[in-house]
């Protein structure tokens, strides 16, 4: 089935920041919606999401320009090709940006885009999204969950260079125990700031950023609610 038309606009994330929905339609109607993600934090080697830089309108933050993109270079070379051959039309997207880190097209325009395609795809075929990316994938594992029970780095203007302490209950049997076990010990982290007068401040993620992070004693303090839990493991992700 062929790519009829093509269509993006300004959404806003879970931060109220703008960014892109794009929507692919096929010639048979159906439709696919691809939600760009926009983080706080961005690695070094990440690819440039496309802002407009015009401080009068958004804070600079709006994205019209990688919209712009998206309805007239990139419409133009995906309008027609068929919506199965993924690997095909993200490639002719990268192509046409010409760059390493896709800063001339923007990133979230050609994510966007991609996320559409595959989105498409699959509502047309009638199958779950991890069938059509994988035709031979038949394992149906949900992956447990890695949840954030304290924020730092650009969550936390930087007063620790520790982005993420994440939890993992790899001692999860379903995900369903995995979701109790990881309220438990948030319920449990909570209780613990507030007998200790500390201030706790409820992030985007629903992680705590608060006197903690000013506090070097990360370990003892976090591990407390953990102890007598399930098996975990607590990762931390640094940003540079």
């Amino acid at each position: 089935m062929k790519i009829k038309d093509i269509d993006a606009y300004q959404i806003f994330d879970s931060r109220g920041q703008p960014t892109i929905e794009a929507v692919v339609t096929l010639e048979n109607g159906v439709k696919g919606y691809g939600l760009v993600p926009s983080g706080a934090s961005t690695g070094q080697f990440e690819a440039l999401e496309l802002r407009d830089g015009d401080s009068t309108y958004f804070a600079g933050k709006a994205v019209t320009k990688a919209i712009k993109h998206i309805k007239v270079d990139l419409a133009n070379i995906v309008i027609g090709q068929n919506v199965n051959d993924q690997r095909l039309i993200d490639q002719s997207m990268c192509e046409l940006d010409g760059t390493a880190n896709k800063s001339r097209l923007g990133a979230n325009a050609i994510l966007g885009i991609s996320l559409a395609v595959a989105s498409a795809a699959a509502k047309n075929q009638n199958k779950p999204l991890y069938q059509t990316l994988d035709i031979n994938c038949d394992n149906t594992l949900i992956p447990l969950p890695e949840i954030q029970l304290v924020g730092g780095g650009a969550h936390a203007q930087w007063r620790t260079d520790i982005q993420d302490f994440l939890l993992i209950v790899n001692g999860a049997k379903t995900y369903d125990e995995c979701l109790e076990v990881t309220y438990n010990v948030y319920q449990a982290g909570q209780k613990l700031l507030k007998s200790r007068n500390l201030l706790v401040v409820v992030l985007t993620k629903e992680a705590f950023g608060q006197a903690l992070i000013l506090m070097m004693k990360y370990s003892s303090l976090l591990l407390k609610p953990l102890r007598k839990r399930t098996i975990f493991q607590v990762k931390m992700f640094r940003y540079h």
